[in-house]
């Protein structure tokens, strides 16, 4: 039986597939190190239609076909497609649904207007990358998220689905990165998030605002562990979080060799 520690990336940007900021670079370098440290590695992310999936060799997973992801009272399909990291043997992971992830652009129109269901897409790809785990039969020891996008993920982990044996004993690590829009989810954000009676409104309140801090900020507070993604961070979440208190924190630093990533990912795993 295998030792090897599991780390698991669920990220909304990772190079060569999508970089909007420049912590798409850092989860690929984080991915390979991790896996050539002897770690097994797996990787989640959305596949928005700018992803061009000839040129990446994207192909539909069969076996993981099947999976219906109900979000407030609506049921989305699913499509599991899956590449392989260029250099690395590793495999990419990637969350389809034709109405939400489908089109050309990537949280704003032609005419750079922010998406009205943005709120639902995000609530989409979170409850759907941790149904996707489950349909691995993968329990992973670290669960690595960055991108606001996957802001909701550390605090399903610890309600909604913290009674699920795969997830029962691994521990999130949080990247708080730049803001990116100015923009809120919608009114209604909070409710759509709440995606099951486990999730009480104190543990959604962090969310309520729907703004990009907002995302950060709940993520950080649920997780295990933070780290910084970027040099311009709010200054609010970093005066916030530099010192969280029972969390491990690592500083932006774009000179690291990520080693202190990776004995943050080993520590974690031998609590």
């Amino acid at each position: 039986m295998s030792t090897k520690k599991r780390i698991l990336f669920i990220a909304s940007e990772m190079s060569p597939y999508l970089e909007m900021t420049e912590f798409a670079e850092i989860v690929n370098r984080l991915a390979v190190k991790s896996n050539e440290s002897g770690m097994e590695v797996r990787c989640i992310m959305p596949r928005f239609g700018i992803i061009n999936e000839r040129r990446h060799r994207l192909h539909e997973v069969v076996r993981l076909s099947g999976i219906n992801v109900s979000v407030d009272g609506d049921d989305y399909p699913l499509v599991i497609k899956v590449a392989s990291l260029p250099n690395a043997r590793l495999q990419i992971y990637f969350l389809d649904n034709e109405d939400l992830f489908k089109r050309k652009s990537i949280f704003n129109d032609e005419n750079d207007k922010w998406f009205s269901d943005n709120g639902l897409r995000t609530v989409l790809f979170c409850k759907g990358a941790l149904e996707t785990v489950k349909k691995f039969g993968w329990p992973p020891d670290i669960i690595h998220c960055s991108g606001w996008m996957t802001g909701l993920i550390p605090m399903y982990i610890k309600t909604a689905y913290k009674k699920e044996p795969v997830f029962s004993n691994c521990k999130v690590v949080f990247t708080i990165g730049q803001n990116t829009y100015k923009e809120k989810m919608g009114a209604n954000f909070a409710e759509i998030a709440t995606i099951n009676s486990n999730i009480k409104e104190k543990d959604i309140e962090l969310f309520n605002e729907g703004s990009n801090s907002a995302m950060f900020r709940g993520g950080a507070h649920f997780a295990d562990a933070i780290t910084f993604g970027a040099d311009k961070v709010d200054k609010k979440l970093t005066e916030e979080f530099n010192k969280a208190r029972g969390k491990k924190v690592i500083k932006y630093d774009e000179q690291s060799d990520l080693t202190d990533y990776l004995q943050l990912y080993h520590d974690l795993a031998a609590k």
